[in-house]
């Protein structure tokens, strides 16, 4: 894997932070978890189309 796409040590041990609260999670609050998760990322990803499309113009 590329080095530049690896987790650094601070995002290791909140991704082990996650894993283990996942864990406790009904099957419910996981997919409510997994839901709001990915509209996250859906809203990170459109913050970052704008900023670069801001940066060409």
């Amino acid at each position: 894997m590329n080095c530049h796409w690896s987790l650094v040590s601070t995002q290791k041990f909140n991704l082990k932070v996650y894993e283990d609260e996942v864990k406790t999670l009904s099957q419910e609050q996981a997919q409510e978890f997994l839901l709001e998760l990915l509209r996250q990322l859906m809203v990170k990803e459109n913050v970052i189309k704008h900023l670069l499309k801001e940066s060409v113009v």
